[in-house]
């Protein structure tokens, strides 16, 4: 065999080796690659979430969408609080940011109970924004220095929340809760999950029967 014949089936040979090798280490990393669908898609809870309860490892997951805004929700206020008295241990509370855009304040209220977040007090400006709604709800304009003055009567480091309010990312959480409620089906709020099953409210007490149904079911 001519030596330069050789030399182009060695090329040849060496080519289909390195392509071969290429297919292998493609297949490889695309099946250690993580799938963005397992984490990246809608969820109903995510790790970042607001617990306010956190029950039993067999705890009945109960998820609300809310705006601070939002009468029904301000009138599911102190439903929801004697539920959680109620079921304490049983249930996990867990509540996720859904501004509706009719509501001016909404998004500012939500953006303050970020911010109190970042200090560990979101319970404590949940509690306030409920409590006070009727002050501060259905205004014409937004009223930040409103909710930064529940943070100050909250003792909370005021430079902090400043610096958390004028950060984007601040407001990038709230909008995220936002999305996973819409691709969840969520249009208005109040609107729960129970162990990640849409609850469909029709009656007054149909979240304390869905609970009580999950808890002793």
């Amino acid at each position: 065999m001519k030596t330069s014949v050789k030399a182009t089936l060695i090329a040849i040979a060496v080519a289909v080796v390195l392509l071969i090798v290429g297919i292998v280490y493609a297949i490889t990393q695309r099946a250690a690659a993580p799938d963005p669908s397992a984490d990246g898609g809608p969820q109903v809870v995510r790790s970042d979430s607001h617990v306010l309860d956190e029950g039993a490892a067999d705890a009945v997951t109960v998820v609300e969408f809310l705006d601070f805004e939002c009468e029904a929700c301000g009138a599911f206020y102190p439903v929801v609080e004697e539920l959680r008295e109620t079921y304490a241990g049983d249930i996990t509370y867990v509540v996720r940011y859904f501004p509706l855009p009719g509501h001016v304040n909404s998004t500012q209220a939500a953006l303050a109970a970020e911010a109190a977040a970042q200090q560990d007090r979101f319970e404590d400006m949940y509690h306030r924004l409920f409590e006070t709604q009727a002050q501060w709800g259905e205004n014409s304009a937004e009223t930040p220095e409103v909710f930064r003055g529940f943070a100050e009567e909250l003792g909370l480091d005021m430079a902090a929340y400043d610096a958390a309010i004028a950060d984007p990312a601040t407001r990038a959480r709230v909008e995220a809760d936002m999305s996973d409620g819409e691709t969840l089906g969520v249009s208005s709020t109040p609107s729960f999950f129970i162990d990640g099953e849409p609850l469909v409210l029709q009656e007054w007490d149909d979240l304390e029967q869905a609970i009580e149904k999950a808890v002793n079911g």
